[in-house]
């Protein structure tokens, strides 16, 4: 099943809107990749206009940035610690932007978007 991000065929309030065309195929959207922790997995997309977009389906590493010395490491992710996506997250171990992970470094908050992006960029916390 897909998604469709058109206009809605319903006002606020019940009423319709009647179209004089259908549905467009570039109004369709995908299904949500869920990035999980595991061996490295990305998965190819085929875009608008001949381009590809890599999507992350599992990772085991992610590149987090140290602030007090600018410099960025490879460090093994251990788990997620919090995610303010979705509360059940945690427990099934999806990483997205904003979620909180558990690394070798320490703490690290994931700046990218690892389902859209093809990797795990973070920043580690104080």
């Amino acid at each position: 099943m897909t998604l469709w991000q058109g206009k809605s065929k319903r006002k606020k309030t019940g009423g319709r809107y009647h179209s004089l065309r259908d549905k467009k195929r570039r109004e369709m959207g995908g299904q949500p990749l869920h990035t999980t922790m595991g061996e490295k997995q990305l998965k190819k997309i085929s875009g608008r206009g001949s381009t590809q977009k890599l999507k992350l389906a599992k990772t085991s590493y992610a590149n987090v940035l140290d602030p007090k010395t600018k410099k960025y490491k490879k460090a093994k992710i251990k788990s997620v610690a919090t995610n303010t996506a979705n509360r059940h997250f945690v427990r099934m171990g999806v990483i997205t932007k904003g979620a909180v992970i558990e690394t070798d470094a320490g703490n690290a908050r994931v700046t990218s978007r690892p389902s859209q992006d093809g990797t795990v960029n973070a920043i580690l916390e104080k």
